[in-house]
Formats: C-alpha cells, structure tokens, sequence
C-alpha cells in the first residue's frame, strides 16, 4: 500500500475504529453514500464548467471567423 498523505496502515485502522464508534454501524452507509453524492455532484459543476469555457472559445473562433469575413 502507497503513503497515503503520510498516514500508515495503524492510523488509517484507529481511524476507522474511531468513525465506527462515533456514527455506528448504521449510519456510516448514509455517510458514505452522501459523500459519493457529493462527489458526483463537484464532478458534474466541474464538467459544466469545462464545456461552458469551451463552448465560449467556440463562440469566439465564430466571431472572428465572421469578422475575418466581413474585412475581406
């Protein structure tokens, strides 16, 4: 196993036991399921993101496309 932010395998295990403890064994599958929610949802901002700066430098290359036009 790769160093994982400088944490060992014992931290990475108390840790684990520490989360068990606080949320219960019921809880953590909510926790875990809003956190992948959570995710999925920055990754699609992201995405929406990146397509709005491409389709605006589409955007772009048309005006000046129409304006190298126009001069001619």
């Amino acid at each position: 196993m790769q160093i994982l932010l400088f944490i060992s395998g014992q931290e990475i295990f108390i840790i684990l036991i520490v989360v068990l403890l606080l949320f219960g064994a019921k809880k953590i599958p909510e926790v875990a399921r809003g956190l992948g929610k959570g995710i999925k949802e920055f990754r699609k901002a992201t995405d929406d993101i990146k397509k709005e700066i491409n389709d605006n430098s589409e955007i772009a290359k048309d005006i000046n496309d129409i304006k190298k036009n126009i001069s001619k």
